[in-house]
């Protein structure tokens, strides 16, 4: 594990890149663009970035309107108020003529910290899964965002991007990292559980299974980086090969990485699933570290859950 940086740090960076490079990138701020990083690219490209002010459910709509004259608009704010407050304008103006607009929500999950539960996505995943036509991606840390970035501006169709705001170890090697669409990676071999992870629950995940291998319990560990659409063949051959799944995500267990995993094995492969996240309540100000803890998003927090089971 390398470097820490936040994703959407490194997604003002890769965007800045991809805009010198590709002239059909226009990008969206909503009076955000110094937390979303797209300052960045307004940095870069300034004819092609537009402030729309705080007025998200317009902003979804005017990149709808360029995406059909054949640009490319990369649309950012926090993803309390992408996925809520422009969720009508997302589905119905954006997914329902399937345009190719790219949002991009920062400050997901309970890591946005001191801001507290109305700041707090932890629904995002769910309310984006559940719309036709939507690909949801959830980068895990610096590498793997830049990657995601470029993908999807290869990518014809609406893509929502979760990214943090806390900064994560960077667990991919840029040199040899590549990222697929649909397609999850399997970062450890194992054949007694597995762990899929998501986001920034991929570095506890990791951490986990150092530790456990140490006392002899051998896990796999997956990275389910899209989970829209979602790699099924990855997840039943771990549901065949090994004696459960524990899934990890910073995010609501309702609809999110352990929803979509657990409709995989209940209709492909039954096998138990035991999903690490928010349980079904609102988050709290605090540290991001603190909150970690709190709410059960830890190595820690694993490495028991996959003791517990195989007691």
């Amino acid at each position: 594990m390398g470097t820490k940086i936040a994703t959407r740090e490194a997604y003002g960076k890769a965007l800045a890149k991809l805009g010198m490079e590709n002239e059909k990138i226009v990008v969206l701020d909503a009076d955000l663009s110094k937390s979303t990083k797209t300052a960045d690219f307004k940095g870069v490209c300034h004819d092609r970035f537009i402030n729309m002010g705080i007025a998200e459910a317009n902003m979804m709509g005017v990149a709808a309107g360029l995406s059909t004259c054949g640009k490319i608009p990369y649309v950012s704010t926090f993803a309390m108020f992408a996925a809520g407050r422009a969720f009508e304008q997302i589905r119905n103006s954006i997914c329902y003529p399937n345009l190719n607009v790219k949002i991009c929500a920062t400050h997901a999950g309970l890591t946005v910290g001191e801001d507290g539960a109305s700041h707090q996505a932890i629904e995002d995943l769910s309310l984006m899964r559940s719309i036709p036509n939507m690909t949801v991606i959830n980068p895990s840390d610096a590498v793997e965002t830049e990657a995601v970035i470029r993908a999807i501006a290869a990518y014809n169709g609406p893509c929502y991007v979760r990214l943090g705001r806390m900064a994560v170890e960077t667990i991919n090697d840029e040199n040899n990292y590549k990222f697929e669409i649909g397609k999850g990676v399997e970062l450890r071999s194992g054949n007694t559980a597995t762990i899929i992870a998501t986001g920034i629950m991929v570095e506890a995940a990791l951490k986990a299974e150092e530790s456990l291998r140490a006392e002899g319990i051998d896990v796999r560990v997956i990275n389910i980086h899209t989970l829209k659409p979602i790699d099924k063949e990855i997840i039943v051959k771990a549901a065949k090969e090994t004696k459960f799944i524990v899934t990890a995500e910073e995010h609501s267990i309702i609809g999110g990485l352990g929803s979509a995993v657990a409709e995989v094995v209940t209709e492909e492969q039954p096998t138990k699933v035991i999903r690490i996240g928010v349980k079904d309540v609102f988050g709290e100000s605090g540290k991001p570290d603190e909150l970690l803890k709190e709410y059960g998003l830890t190595s820690q927090d694993i490495i028991n859950t996959v003791k517990k089971e195989l007691r």
